[in-house]
């Protein structure tokens, strides 16, 4: 697809972070953006974006745990031109708690909204896909689709059967090659996702450097949909780790450990909540959120290299120094 200009793209979790920056990227490549989430008003303040940015947009508030308003927004999105280009599986949440902490419920909301949200949206898609014998669906995973966490163990379940959408559904496409699905995989994003997780864990999480601007992530999305490819991590350097983690498993894992007691939670105190699990939350419509880092990626990068060695690392440098 060498542009986007007047092609159809639905976006799912349009209301903020990835997805509303995805949105007015679209927007400002020519596109026609049909944005989905489930606030009407945080949408139409995407939909104000889009077109600000001189394109197209339309808003259909979406609970993609909800079949009813998948269909909706299916026949919201066929409604404009009569097909569907690119379709972007972006909605999500997370809740940060050992797999033995917290409500159960909990863990499957996770899972109903990440994973069988997706789920949903592309059964439907792939009757448009095949009669159009075009498209492209981009589901969005993270550097959790390949390697896990303890303290987000929904999460990662939920991104890991992602890739496994995207297997299945190639494989299914396999015959169609102008059909593209594509698993775009990042890293550690500077979106609302930590202020909107629910929480059991009784300690602040702080995302772990380094840290990426959601604007420019949003951008290498959309290029992912002019160029399709099976996979693309963002940064694209990091399936070194991942490389890593598959000759020395286990010293990976123990280190990774390790760098989530001491770099991502705490060691501030914070109350147990449902975050967005259950209702959206106002205050996290916006592209970027608000929580920091504990230290930058130099120092994070030195603190694992000193524990591979068998050094005893020294705790997180503050940011500034």
């Amino acid at each position: 697809m060498a542009s986007l200009k007047g092609k159809v793209v639905v976006v799912t979790g349009g209301s903020s972070g990835i997805g509303r920056a995805a949105a007015v990227e679209f927007a400002r490549r020519g596109a026609r953006v049909i944005v989905a989430a489930r606030r009407a008003d945080a949408l139409e303040d995407t939909v104000r974006l889009c077109l600000e940015a001189g394109g197209e947009a339309w808003a259909v508030p979406t609970d993609v745990t909800h079949d009813g308003d998948v269909q909706r927004l299916m026949q919201a999105s066929l409604g404009v031109e009569g097909r569907i280009d690119v379709w972007v599986n972006n909605a999500g949440t997370t809740l940060f708690a050992p797999l033995d902490q917290g409500p159960f419920d909990d863990h499957l909301r996770v899972i109903d909204t990440n994973l069988f949200g997706a789920m949903r949206c592309s059964r439907l898609l792939v009757p448009v896909f095949k009669r159009q014998r075009q498209g492209v669906l981009i589901n969005v995973g993270s550097i959790l689709s390949k390697i896990g966490q303890p303290y987000s163990p929904s999460y990662v379940v939920s991104k890991f059967g992602l890739r496994g959408l995207c297997e299945t559904l190639r494989t299914e496409f396999s015959t169609l090659p102008e059909v593209h699905v594509c698993s775009f995989l990042p890293y550690t994003v500077a979106t609302p996702y930590f202020e909107s997780a629910a929480n059991y864990t009784g300690l602040l999480p702080h995302p772990l450097p380094p840290v990426q601007d959601p604007t420019e992530v949003a951008r290498a999305l959309v290029d992912l949909a002019e160029h399709p490819q099976r996979e693309r991590h963002v940064p694209r350097s990091a399936w070194l780790g991942l490389a890593l983690h598959r000759v020395m498993p286990t010293l990976v894992e123990r280190t990774l450990l390790q760098v989530l007691k001491s770099w991502h939670l705490g060691p501030e105190l914070a109350a147990n909540h449902q975050g967005a699990l259950v209702a959206p939350q106002a205050h996290s419509a916006t592209v970027h959120g608000t929580s920091a880092a504990k230290s930058d990626g130099l120092h994070l990068f030195g603190w694992v290299v000193r524990s591979l060695a068998g050094r005893r690392p020294s705790p997180p440098a503050p940011l500034g120094t």
